[in-house]
């Protein structure tokens, strides 16, 4: 791709690409990442001079999306969509891409220990970090982080890779860099320290000691919506910009990151393009965790079983429209600490999000991994009830949606394509249950989700196993609609 072949259509990197400084190694370059942190970094030398660049990088998978790229001068398209209309800007704050399993880990442990890399952030979804959910503790027992662990030189997963980079740059003198998640987990920042020392802790004690010294895991609240992108979006996305990208993605207009500004080498002026800078981001987090993420997993979960493929599909049926509010309000936002901020203005936000006819967001796709995100999504919440003995209907019914969409067979009989790093463990709990309670229990006691504590609360019992028996008896959209009608 060559900014001539472009459209005026689209924004065109119109800075001095050469004179960037790649600064930031970026592990995970999916979607997601392109939509929104190679955005706000994009405005920045945009419109603010900022000489900051990237080396993307990715671990396992992806290879396509590398090469893509690198046949491209490092330059993507992020259109944004709305109702009425969709724009595109052509990114180029990207100074080479890598892929390990091609171009190899040294290459990538290199690009990691140049002496001006300052960040090393991520976006490699919650199993990326080989991590417990219900404990926030790494898996040591993991097969990759074992594997890791047996050679630490040659690592593969993303804790070993930062942990040797570290011990590289740690033996040839060099500072430390910030490493920085934009991973959609509760405390990210605190689960990405957990880790990275953990697994530096089983390599090297004064290694693990020397990081907990001189290296920061910010936290961060990121939020964009941004679908799998199909054939017809970069059908859309060529009519807009004059060739078609295959490195493209599409997203809604709005975007937000909230990051707590603890770097150990300096940092982009993110805030220049709109980002937030804060001294505790817990807040904002909790906040868009559930009620964001946790409205958008009960669609997810309830819509694909009403037969709804996309989520703006379920704010067309009343009863899921207001469930999903009321979730958010009521039993969500409760739950929440976060100050200086309308909740209700916030929960009119993500419905209008949801409305938006250009995403096309697919709930099969927000139903993926749910055994990595229901912990942070809806159960922190139903502890938080527990406590203080008030009501989570709302909550449960996301619970058992979540239960009954991994069961593998929709409500036509038809199977479900589960994705999901438990699976196996999934299809262990349904195989040895029957349907109903048995079903129930046995998923419940899955610790690695539900903890321990959870099974032994009758009041969180009982509500799951209501709302799944009726989802049984009526169904997903029936048994939404009789929900809906007890708020009205």
């Amino acid at each position: 791709m060559q900014n001539r072949l472009l459209s005026a259509k689209a924004t065109l990197p119109d800075y001095d690409r050469a004179a960037l400084v790649p600064r930031i190694v970026h592990l995970g370059f999916g979607a997601f990442h392109r939509a929104h942190q190679g955005v706000y970094t994009d405005i920045l030398a945009a419109e603010h001079h900022s000489d900051w660049g990237y080396y993307e990088v990715n671990l396992i998978g992806g290879e396509q999306q590398i090469a893509d790229l690198k046949q491209q001068d490092n330059l993507y398209t992020v259109a944004e969509m709305s109702a009425d209309a969709w724009t595109a800007r052509v990114v180029g704050v990207v100074k080479a891409a890598l892929h390990v399993q091609v171009d190899g880990l040294e290459r990538v442990l290199a690009a990691m220990c140049e002496p001006q890399i300052a960040i090393v952030s991520l976006t490699i979804t919650e199993k990326g970090y080989c991590h417990s959910p219900a404990t926030g503790l790494l898996l040591l027992e993991h097969p990759m982080i074992a594997a890791d662990l047996r050679n630490p030189h040659q690592p593969l997963t993303a804790p070993g890779i930062i942990v040797e980079a570290l011990a590289r740059r740690k033996a040839a003198g060099l500072p430390a860099f910030t490493v920085m998640s934009c991973d959609n987990m509760p405390e990210n920042g605190h689960v990405t320290r957990h880790v990275v020392t953990a697994y530096a802790r089983a390599v090297d004690a004064e290694l693990a000691m020397w990081i907990e010294q001189n290296v920061t895991f910010p936290s961060t609240m990121v939020d964009r919506i941004v679908p799998a992108v199909t054939p017809e979006t970069l059908d859309k996305m060529a009519q807009l910009t004059g060739v078609r990208d295959p490195a493209g993605v599409a997203c809604e207009p709005f975007r937000q990151w909230v990051i707590e500004d603890t770097f150990v080498a300096g940092r982009p002026q993110w805030e220049n393009a709109g980002a937030t800078l804060v001294a505790d981001v817990i807040p904002f987090e909790e906040m868009k965790l559930r009620m964001f993420n946790g409205s958008h997993s009960f669609l997810a979960y309830l819509g694909y079983l009403a037969g709804y493929q996309h989520i703006n599909d379920c704010m067309a049926d009343d009863n899921y429209c207001l469930t999903a509010q009321a979730l958010m309000l009521r039993e969500q936002a409760p739950t929440l600490k976060v100050q200086g901020v309308d909740l209700q203005r916030y929960a009119d936000q993500l419905i209008a999000r949801y409305r938006n006819p250009a995403l096309r967001h697919r709930t099969w796709q927000i139903a993926m991994d749910g055994s990595q995100k229901l912990p942070q999504r809806m159960l922190d919440s139903i502890r938080w009830h527990l406590a203080n003995h008030s009501d989570f209907d709302l909550l449960a019914l996301g619970v058992a949606g979540w239960m009954r969409y991994v069961g593998g067979v929709d409500e036509q009989g038809k199977a479900i394509d589960v994705s999901d790093p438990l699976l196996p463990v999934i299809q262990r709990a349904v195989a040895n249950s029957e349907e109903g309670a048995s079903r129930v229990k046995a998923l419940l006691g899955m610790a690695e989700i539900f903890g321990t504590d959870l099974p032994q609360a009758a009041r969180f019992t009982q509500k799951v196993q209501e709302a799944y028996d009726r989802l049984l008896t009526y169904g997903a959209k029936v048994s939404v609609a009789k929900y809906a009608e007890r708020l009205k």
